[in-house]
């Protein structure tokens, strides 16, 4: 090159293209390089060596290797405090949202301007022992470039609500268009054949000709589904129901509307009580798993999609781990249409009404497996021992744990349906919609995003409670058997003499001193979390600690003081008024009886205060805010009680005159008969 560039720059020599050029390389004297011919030359000189020298840097990054580590500095705790030396987990872990919409599916997550394609809602890591973390970088490009599925890497919705079944198929329907436009897909409808969702099946049911004109399929005439091949159908769907068996309603995957809504009718209610969802699930993908690859040329690979409809958490939950690890390897994402979890509980109670109408219509009440929300209860028991229907249930913002984390972990939306769902005030129990579970309050899904519960396994669960005392105390208290609260106490004392005051104070006494005991080891096991309260981030547990803190403090600090009361009242007190014979005693702020419990009650208002103000909107908050409005002190009032009652008028009982009978009363009918409650 440099021989040609050295000849280029001598004008009066002449080379003939069609010869070899044998002549030897002729050097520019020194006085002619500031010739222009020369300038040129140095210039060019100097862009090819730099050309050069960037080419020679590329090797070097295309090179680099795709997948690097590192290993991040384990963060170094202190020892963690051991409250908890075991916990029994059993196969099945102990498990118990989003627009008001019936319309179209764009209305049924209204209250989210976007939704996004992977959750942002982080879960707090409290692992000490950091794994390496590896990057593939070609695998990143090729996610970003479209080139490969992401299903592997996206997460689901669980915090989807609405107040009918229509919106959450609706937004079922979109799914659907959304996956037919990347390819052909197969649904999988999964029915649960419990009693008490019969009502939704047949809401499902005659929503399936909407799905299917949406989808372009309803319209189309016998001849036209007769020429196509099932291999040509852009969507095909099977049915499959699901109780104490597993049974397959359609003998192969059809994309006929009328043999599919014949399967749906077909579902026969299981009057067992039992339901295998996620043995049903696991059958499922061994059956369908086969679409998901290419089997011919003709034969395309499918997207398959698994739709589940229940209403209560599955009696199988063992199999949720090898559920999800399946679904996940061949990318079938679930949607669960299913119900709110109610709040720290394990179950809830529907409201029965014999579907047939030769019998009572009246409305009955019967337990049913929803809850909790979480891989265990993270709220502690107090009160309504004696009468635990009477707990006001509310709703806890997310679906029960192992249908959520199902959802969640395979890239599927979990939809809380519930009938009569509104977060502007209570809803009372001759308000909920028959075949609907009771629940008194219910909460908006934008606020209750970031407090969505650890969707975990039940290993991973147990290991972040070891590693945080906090927790660790939180869980141990709701794990702790119901604890009786100071319930209906006798707050009227007459003085007809000494001697029977003090009699009727002891007796009242007994109530309060058999509560405390209890009450003050509760508050003793949630008091050694305080300490670590300030390492806790994330403010499910925050809101979850602080009310079981401030409300077990509460309820000691009342029973306590109302024994101390007492007692003080039997050391005996005037009256002020001559006239007083009774002493009443009074809710109040303050608390006289002693320090300690001045302390305490302190402490217990300031927690309650602080979750009602920073988690207001909340379940935690609720709660806190009803605490609050019942004083934890007591004060003495005086008042007179009239000793000589007047006698009550008999006159009416002398009244020999018998009433006339009611003969229109006694033609009436007998009532229909009322048949026991079913297993739901």
């Amino acid at each position: 090159m440099l021989k040609r560039l050295a000849q280029d720059d001598i004008s009066s020599q002449q080379v003939d293209s069609n010869e070899p050029d044998t002549r030897p390389l002729q050097v520019l004297p020194l006085r002619d390089w500031s010739s222009g011919n020369s300038q040129a030359f140095v210039v060019s000189l100097v862009f090819h060596v730099a050309l050069i020298l960037a080419l020679s840097v590329v090797p070097m990054v295309v090179a680099a290797p795709d997948v690097f580590s590192f290993k991040p500095v384990a963060v170094v705790e202190e020892e963690p405090l051991k409250l908890i030396d075991d916990i029994a987990i059993s196969d099945e872990p102990a498990t118990e949202v989003g627009a008001n919409s019936n319309f179209e599916s764009g209305m049924a997550l209204s209250t989210a301007p976007v939704l996004a394609e992977l959750s942002a809602i982080p879960t707090p890591s409290f692992e000490s022992q950091v794994p390496d973390v590896t990057f593939d970088l070609s695998n990143q490009i090729n996610l970003a470039m479209g080139l490969v599925r992401s299903d592997s890497v996206v997460k689901g919705m669980t915090g989807v609500a609405t107040t009918g079944t229509d919106g959450a198929v609706d937004r079922v329907t979109y799914e659907i268009l959304r996956s037919m436009e990347e390819r052909p897909t197969l649904v999988v409808w999964f029915f649960d054949q419990s009693g008490s969702l019969q009502v939704r099946r047949q809401e499902v049911r005659d929503r399936f000709d909407r799905i299917y004109e949406e989808l372009g399929i309803v319209g189309r005439s016998r001849e036209e589904q007769a020429k196509k091949r099932d291999t040509d159908e852009p969507l095909l769907t099977s049915i499959m129901a699901f109780g104490d068996a597993v049974s397959l309603l359609t003998p192969k995957p059809t994309a006929d509307i009328d043999e599919i809504r014949t399967a749906i009718d077909n579902v026969v209610q299981d009057e067992s009580g039992v339901e295998r969802v996620f043995t049903a699930l696991y059958k499922g993908i061994e059956k369908y798993k086969s679409y998901r690859t290419a089997r011919s040329e003709s034969n395309r690979a499918r997207n398959v999609l698994f739709i589940v409809v229940t209403d209560e958490r599955g009696d199988d939950a063992n199999g949720l781990d090898a559920t999800i690890k399946e679904c996940r390897k061949y990318a079938i994402p679930v949607h669960i249409i299913g119900v709110p979890a109610p709040f720290g509980r394990d179950i809830t109670y529907v409201k029965y009404i014999d579907p047939n109408p030769k019998y009572d219509q009246s409305p009955q009440w019967a337990e049913v497996d929803q809850g909790p929300e979480s891989v265990l209860p993270e709220r502690v028991r107090l009160g309504y021992r004696e009468d635990f229907a009477s707990e006001p249930v509310i709703d806890s913002g997310y679906g029960p744990y192992a249908l959520s984390r199902l959802a969640y972990e395979t890239g599927g939306i979990f939809f809380s349906v519930h009938p009569n769902r509104r977060v502007d005030g209570r809803v009372r129990a001759g308000e909920i919609s028959p075949f609907a579970s009771r629940l008194e309050y219910f909460f908006d899904p934008e606020v209750m995003e970031k407090y969505r519960p650890d969707y975990v396994s039940a290993e991973t669960y147990l290991q972040r409670l070891n590693e945080s005392p906090l927790r660790q105390t939180l869980v141990r208290a709701a794990q702790a058997p119901r604890v009786d609260t100071l319930q209906r106490p006798v707050l009227r004392f007459v003085r007809n003499n000494d001697a029977a005051l003090a009699g009727a104070l002891t007796t009242a006494q007994q109530q309060a001193a058999r509560l405390e005991p209890q009450l003050a080891a509760l508050a003793e096991v949630l008091r050694m979390g305080v300490a670590h309260r300030d390492k806790e981030v994330s403010p499910r547990w925050l809101a979850g600690f602080d009310l079981a803190y401030g409300t077990v403090l509460a309820h000691k600090v009342r029973a306590e003081g109302y024994n101390a009361m007492l007692a003080k009242a039997k050391r005996g007190m005037n009256f002020e008024n001559p006239q007083s014979n009774t002493w009443v005693l009074q809710p109040a702020a303050e608390i006289s009886v002693g320090s300690r419990l001045e302390k305490e009650g302190t402490q217990a208002v300031e927690l309650l205060e602080t979750v009602a103000e920073q988690h207001r909107g909340t379940p935690w908050g609720l709660l806190a805010k009803k605490e609050l409005g019942n004083p934890i002190g007591w004060k003495w009032v005086e008042d007179t009680t009239d000793l000589t009652p007047p006698a009550t008028n008999n006159a009416a009982g002398n009244n020999n005159n018998a009433l006339p009978r009611d003969d229109e009363a006694r033609m009436l009918p007998p009532p229909p008969p009322r048949r026991p409650l079913p297993k739901l």
